[in-house]
C-alpha cells in the first residue's frame, strides 16, 4: 500500500463512524467504598419541571433554579412509554429535567460495554468518566457505546442529567462483554 492510499483510508477511519475503535475508559471505584447496609436500592432523584427544555444545559440551568425530591427510580429500565403517561418517577409526562445520582455495583472487574437508550437528552457519568452524552430531542435512541475497564469488583459513583421534553419517554442502560452481548442492566446493580 503506497503512502496516499493509507493516507486515505486513515481519513477514512477517522470520518466513517464505527470504523475507528474509540479509548477505553478507566472507571474510578468509589473511594471509600460504601457499606451495603448503608444503602438503598435504585438511584436518587430530583426533578425540576421547567416551562421548556431542549438540551441538557437548559435541564442543569432548571436543576439549579428549582428542584424537588422524587421517589427513587428503580434502576435504569424505562422503556418507551406512550406519550402522557408517567415518566419515570415524576409528577408530569413532558418537559421534565432530572438529576440522578447513586452508585452502580459492578461484581467483577474486567472490560464492559455500556449503552444507554434515553429519550430525550441524557449526560451520564460512572466512575469519574462521561459514559453518555446524547444532547438533543430525539425518539427513544442509543447514545452509543462506550467502553469502559473496571479495575475492580465494587460501588462506582452513578451521575447523570436526564431530560424528557414532550411525547414518549424512556431511559434504560445496557451493559456486557463487548457489542454482541449487551443485556439490560438489572435494577439491583443500583443503589444510593
Amino acid at each position: 500500500m503506497n503512502n496516499t492510499t493509507r493516507a486515505a483510508v486513515l481519513v477514512a477511519m477517522l470520518t466513517l463512524p464505527g470504523t475507528l475503535v474509540a479509548e477505553v475508559l478507566s472507571l474510578t471505584p468509589a473511594d471509600p467504598q460504601p457499606s451495603a447496609g448503608s444503602l438503598q436500592s435504585g438511584l436518587a432523584v430530583t426533578y425540576s419541571y421547567p416551562s421548556d427544555v431542549r438540551t441538557v444545559r437548559d435541564a442543569k440551568n432548571a436543576l439549579k433554579r428549582r428542584s424537588e425530591q422524587g421517589p427513587p427510580l428503580q434502576g435504569l429500565s424505562y422503556e418507551d412509554n406512550k406519550e402522557g403517561e408517567p415518566m419515570m418517577t415524576a409528577k408530569k409526562p413532558m418537559k421534565v429535567a432530572a438529576a440522578i445520582t447513586g452508585y452502580i455495583k459492578f461484581d467483577a472487574a474486567g472490560t464492559y460495554t455500556l449503552d444507554f437508550l434515553n429519550n430525550d437528552g441524557l449526560e451520564l457519568f460512572i466512575g469519574g468518566q462521561l459514559v453518555a452524552d446524547y444532547d438533543e430531542v430525539h425518539a427513544c435512541g442509543y447514545a452509543g457505546e462506550t467502553e469502559v475497564d473496571v479495575p475492580k469488583a465494587g460501588y462506582y459513583a452513578l451521575e447523570a442529567t436526564y431530560f424528557q421534553r414532550k411525547g414518549t419517554a424512556c431511559l434504560m442502560m445496557e451493559w456486557g462483554p463487548d457489542s454482541d452481548g449487551l443485556e439490560q442492566v438489572p435494577d439491583s446493580a443500583f443503589f444510593h
